[in-house]
């Protein structure tokens, strides 16, 4: 099908589509060839086919093969055309005098003369549509989206520091603090609301950690994989942890939403209660 980048030329009014068929096996060439042979002299000179085509009143002429079997060709043609609308009916009424397509019998049929500025409308109208609903589904953030994501940087801009350790700036002056792994994890937490956070911040826990859990009520948050698994052997045997937290399975605590960060800090374990093989298993459910 000729396309709407084919139809740009500003001057065209109109497209020519007929349907043609031979008896026998033609080419695109043959099919042009005798649009021009047979249709020359038929209306006049003022009608000439290669006349109009240098003068650029007709356009190109494109051709499409759809169908070849048993000996036969089956086909379609556009003729755009700038003429007024009786002078581009009768080139197209004199495409079906054409009888023969190279060698072989033919068959063609004019099947419309579409006005190409209503094919542009129609375009332009689809066009539009789309554009429309791709505008419609960028969303535009609510006021209250917008406020809660400014508090979340300004909250994420409170992180400090604690003995060189990332941290949240209630660590200090809370009874309980919370432990994560790294400065994301702090950030994660510092964004959801969550200001006694402190970072181990390495692979080898710090005095400044092991000290804070003989002084406070401590809540060791960690990973939903091997790695967080690790993470609690080391620190139970290393300090005064009170409860373990844990995230869902295979996921970091710094990618967890705000509902699954109250969710696994909810559910978390005394550390009495804590049995490795058991846990390792558990999985969140929102």
């Amino acid at each position: 099908m000729i396309t709407m980048a084919k139809l740009a030329q500003s001057t065209i009014k109109y497209l020519i589509e007929a349907e043609f068929s031979t008896d026998g096996v033609v080419e695109k060439p043959d099919v042009i060839g005798a649009i021009f042979g047979q249709t020359e002299g038929l209306l006049g000179q003022d009608l000439d086919l290669r006349e109009l085509q240098r003068t650029g009143r007709i356009g190109r002429i494109d051709v499409e093969l759809s169908n070849t079997e048993e000996g036969r060709t089956i086909g379609k043609f556009y003729v755009p055309s700038s003429l007024d609308s009786s002078e581009t009916a009768l080139i197209a009424a004199s495409f079906e005098t054409i009888e023969r397509i190279g060698p072989h019998n033919s068959q063609i049929k004019i099947l419309s003369v579409r006005d190409v500025r209503n094919m542009k409308r129609e375009y332009v109208l689809d066009r539009a549509k789309n554009i429309l609903q791709k505008l419609l589904d960028e969303e535009i953030p609510s006021t209250s989206a917008m406020t809660e994501k400014i508090r979340e940087t300004a909250r994420a801009a409170q992180i400090t520091e604690y003995e060189g350790l990332p941290a949240g700036p209630d660590v200090q002056n809370s009874d309980e603090i919370i432990i994560v792994e790294g400065r994301a994890d702090v950030l994660n937490l510092l964004k959801n609301g969550i200001k006694n956070v402190i970072a181990i911040g390495g692979a080898t826990v710090p005095e400044a950690i092991v000290d804070l859990m003989k002084e406070k009520i401590t809540t060791l948050f960690v990973d939903g994989d091997r790695g967080g698994d690790l993470i609690v052997k080391e620190m139970v045997q290393l300090g005064e942890v009170d409860y373990i937290a844990r995230a869902p399975s295979e996921k970091e605590v710094e990618e967890l939403t705000k509902k699954e960060i109250f969710k696994s800090l909810r559910e978390r374990i005394p550390i009495e209660e804590f049995k490795p093989e058991t846990y390792q298993k558990k999985e969140f459910i929102p």
